[in-house]
């Protein structure tokens, strides 16, 4: 990224942010667990001015500054929370709790969105009211819906919510932006088989569930090749089966746990009612019986158009098209912050975390927030809030 292109006030405090962004990567705390983190966002929000809740969403904090007299009211999110994997990455500023480590770069999301909040507070450069969501627990705990449960927006009304996330895999600091269905909800899908065990010598007199549960695994996938449209992104992952524990004895029950993706919610919506049906339809012809727990975990993440395009231009008016992720697609995996956006218009976006060998997904316990982007992400913070609180 040139430099060049970074606001002096944020180039100028962009060392000191990367050190508080180790800081939170050497401690990482696990969703809603998320309390030192969490003070420590709220000591530096209330020292540069703004005014601090905490305890939304249990560890959540929101710091709001109102300047001016503009009505316009802005909300931007970064997650805080780590994963339960062990860091081996072997920096000085590794995880220090075994186990634990910011595997997903929300430590960095973090620190960009305090570094942008301490410049906007030192500069006044805008008018309007400006909400800083920091959210405990994306990591498949929906902390963003339980934000929203101890009254969010009915709190702090934004007119607008925005989010990051870094991506690897994409050029260091460009940024990705796309309207509509951006990434897809994620489901979570129990099935439990209940069939008659019995002795492996003398199969005719059971029902075995395994042989339920192979055929169940068969037939789920025809569901994606024959029940839903080819255009139409579907996932249905067969994750986990555990049945009995012995060679010579059919076991009463077995259990399926399957994850299952889709990028419409019309989509979802047929996913669950078919897969409900070939389970349960499976189980019945061999004389077993099927229960199905289907818990509807993350909605599809809907990227509001208008947000989309003002958030785009945003990135063009400052680094041209050049500074953009071309031809954006839309991602499998899944985000809370679509809990925000089916309750308030906004857009989710993509900051590159970078596209050289040697980098690693997201959820490795070789990865890093790429240090390099932290300035980018921030400065674009500054200049979306600049640009919507006029």
């Amino acid at each position: 990224m040139n430099t060049m292109v970074i606001p002096a006030g944020i180039a100028e405090i962009e060392q000191e942010m990367v050190a508080l962004r180790h800081r939170i990567h050497a401690h990482p705390e696990l969703a809603y667990e998320e309390f030192a983190t969490g003070d420590l966002v709220a000591e530096r929000l209330r020292e540069w001015g703004y005014t601090v809740h905490c305890g939304l969403g249990q560890t959540g904090v929101v710091g709001q500054l109102k300047l001016g007299n503009g009505t316009r009211r802005l909300g931007l999110r970064a997650d805080m929370d780590a994963l339960p994997i062990h860091e081996t990455t072997g920096l000085p500023y590794a995880s220090k709790l075994p186990g634990k480590m910011h595997a997903c770069g929300h430590d960095g999301h973090t620190a960009m969105l305090l570094a942008a909040a301490k410049h906007l507070a030192r500069e006044k450069s805008f008018d309007g009211t400006l909400n800083l969501i920091f959210q405990p627990a994306e990591e498949g705990l929906a902390g963003a819906k339980k934000m929203l449960d101890d009254g969010l927006f009915e709190r702090f009304p934004c007119d607008a919510v925005f989010a990051m996330h870094n991506m690897p895999g994409f050029p260091t600091g460009k940024l990705g932006f796309m309207p509509g269905s951006f990434m897809a909800s994620s489901d979570t899908v129990i099935i439990k088989v209940i069939g008659r065990g019995g002795h492996g010598a003398v199969p005719h007199k059971a029902v075995d569930p395994v042989v339920v549960c192979a055929q169940i695994v068969l037939a789920l996938q025809s569901i994606v090749s024959r029940n839903i449209a080819p255009l139409d992104m579907s996932i249905i992952t067969v994750g986990a089966i555990h049945a009995g524990e012995a060679p010579n004895v059919i076991p009463e029950t077995a259990e399926m746990r399957l994850s299952v993706r889709a990028l419409r919610p019309e989509v979802r919506d047929h996913l669950q009612q078919r897969i409900t049906e070939v389970a349960t339809g499976q189980a019945a012809v061999f004389g077993a019986r099927a229960e199905v727990d289907y818990q509807r975990r993350y909605p599809v993440l809907v990227n509001d158009a208008a947000m989309t395009a003002l958030a785009r231009q945003v990135a063009v008016d400052w680094l041209g098209e050049d500074g953009l992720i071309r031809d954006m697609q839309p991602l499998t995996g899944s985000e809370d912050f679509a809990f925000l956006l089916e309750r308030c218009a906004g857009s989710y976006l993509i900051i590159g975390n970078g596209d050289g060998e040697g980098g690693c997904m997201v959820h490795n316990p070789g990865y890093d927030f790429n240090d390099a982007c932290l300035a980018t992400g921030a400065a674009y913070w500054v200049k979306l809030a600049q640009t919507f609180l006029v």
